[in-house]
C-alpha cells in the first residue's frame, strides 16, 4: 500500500513538532534541576526527543551515494 504524500507530510510535521516540544521541554526543565518534578520531566522530555528525532529520520527514503570513480 502507497502512502499518500499528504499523510507523509503530515506525520514529518507531526514529528517536528513533537521534537521542537520535547527540546524546549528539555532546555527548560535543566533550570530547575534541583527539583525532582523537573528532573522527570527532563528525563523524560529528553527520551521523548530521541524517539521523535529517531521517527522523523525513519519519515525520508533511504538513498545510497553512487561510486564517482566510475
Amino acid at each position: 500500500m502507497m502512502k499518500t504524500k499528504d499523510s507523509l507530510e503530515q506525520k514529518r510535521e507531526i514529528a517536528k513538532i513533537g521534537m521542537s516540544t520535547s527540546l524546549l521541554l528539555t532546555a527548560g526543565s535543566a533550570l530547575f534541576l534541583r527539583h525532582t518534578l523537573a528532573k522527570r520531566i527532563h528525563i523524560g522530555a529528553g527520551i521523548a526527543l530521541i524517539g521523535f528525532s529517531l521517527w522523523h529520520s525513519s519519515l525520508y527514503p533511504k538513498t545510497k551515494l553512487k561510486d564517482k570513480s566510475s
